[in-house]
């Protein structure tokens, strides 16, 4: 996914995966539908307006996530003991199972729609400066994911050079295509593999002959940690923790011990 600038873009990254954490970790504690739904409508209207997706990249993103959050409403709503809602041969919804299900569904979606800003926002590169400089993650961690950043980055270009050259060779069917089958496509995914292996093997080398473990190291582009992240940050803190003070004032926030 490219990033786009966007005034989510051009927060630290260090501090975005840090909120990011916290949101979830809160999130884990809250067994209620009502604060998750609260913090979803929230949180699309801020990414939205700040991370500048399509919606029509919001949407598709949106589809694993849904899928998982069904799952869990069906599974909790027809497993959990409770109220009877609806009962149909040995099958029963309760009401405690929806209440738990839609819980866990819109966690789901809150943290799947936060993860998505994440990743629309932030590059790969500024992310691991910006690791290395604020959360003093190591040099060889850095330098050894970026790589892996790139070669990921670089797959599917390989896939689809390997795919080229090898329907080059093989034969052609009566209507003059090549032919496909397993067995090719068990050779290319092998043949992709002995490709990244052997650029895993350059790069590797490559970072050894450049010193990667020697310290200390400069940052060619820096990614500062400026005021409006620390203001950034405390908003994103002030309106969770506004959502769950209103929610505990309305009656309807419930912790673990609703499990």
């Amino acid at each position: 996914m490219t990033v786009v600038d966007s005034s989510l873009a051009r927060r630290n990254p260090t501090v975005k995966l840090a909120l990011l954490f916290l949101v979830s970790l809160v999130l884990l504690f809250v067994f209620d539908p009502v604060t998750p739904a609260v913090l979803y409508v929230v949180s699309l209207g801020a990414v939205v307006a700040a991370a500048r997706i399509r919606p029509r990249v919001l949407l598709a993103a949106h589809l694993p996530f849904v899928g998982v959050a069904l799952g869990l409403v069906l599974v909790n709503a027809l497993s959990r003991p409770g109220t009877v809602l609806f009962a149909a041969g040995p099958l029963r919804v309760t009401e405690e199972g929806l209440s738990t299900g839609g819980a866990l569904a819109l966690r789901t979606l809150v943290i799947g729609l936060l993860s998505l800003a994440f990743v629309a926002s932030t590059d790969g590169v500024r992310l691991m400066s910006s690791l290395h400089s604020h959360a003093r993650l190591g040099v060889r961690i850095t330098y050894a994911v970026l790589a892996g950043y790139r070669t990921l980055g670089e797959l599917p270009v390989e896939w689809q050079l390997i795919r080229q050259a090898q329907s080059v060779r093989m034969p052609l069917t009566r209507r003059g295509r090549p032919r496909a089958g397993l067995t090719v496509f068990a050779r290319s995914a092998f043949a992709l593999l002995v490709v990244s292996l052997r650029r895993a093997e350059r790069m590797a080398v490559a970072l050894e002959s450049r010193g990667v473990g020697l310290e200390p190291r400069s940052t060619w582009r820096p990614v500062a940690l400026t005021r409006t992240d620390w203001v950034f940050a405390a908003g994103v803190v002030a309106v969770l923790g506004a959502v769950l003070t209103a929610s505990a004032l309305a009656g309807v926030l419930r912790g673990a011990e609703a499990m």
